[in-house]
């Protein structure tokens, strides 16, 4: 099961840990997150120990998602050493997340 990250969370476990994280912005009402969410709890249990991988929850958690401008869902941040690297708007193949993962590891 992906990390669930929160507003109350986000700082400690995203921003100010060292080290890669992949965070998915999703909420349960959207269509493409369905499809992604998968993707990302297989993710997470494969890169257990590599990569910090999980879960925010727009509906749940408004600030975190406005500081980092998400408008649309699915977006993915990946967020390396506490700066966000690169950003992915809409579903997202495992193969495409894979690859972006090992070249931020």
């Amino acid at each position: 099961m992906a990390f669930e990250f929160t507003d109350s969370n986000f700082k400690e476990s995203a921003i100010d840990s060292s080290g890669l994280k992949v965070v998915d912005f999703w909420a349960e009402w959207c269509g493409p997150c369905r499809l992604v969410t998968p993707i990302i709890d297989e993710l997470s249990a494969e890169y257990e120990g590599k990569a910090l991988i999980g879960k925010v929850n727009v509906d749940h958690n408004p600030e975190t998602s406005m500081k980092y401008s998400v408008r649309s869902i699915p977006t993915i941040l990946f967020i390396k050493d506490g700066e966000v690297v690169d950003k992915h708007v809409g579903v997202a193949t495992k193969a495409s997340l894979e690859a972006k993962i090992a070249s931020l590891i």
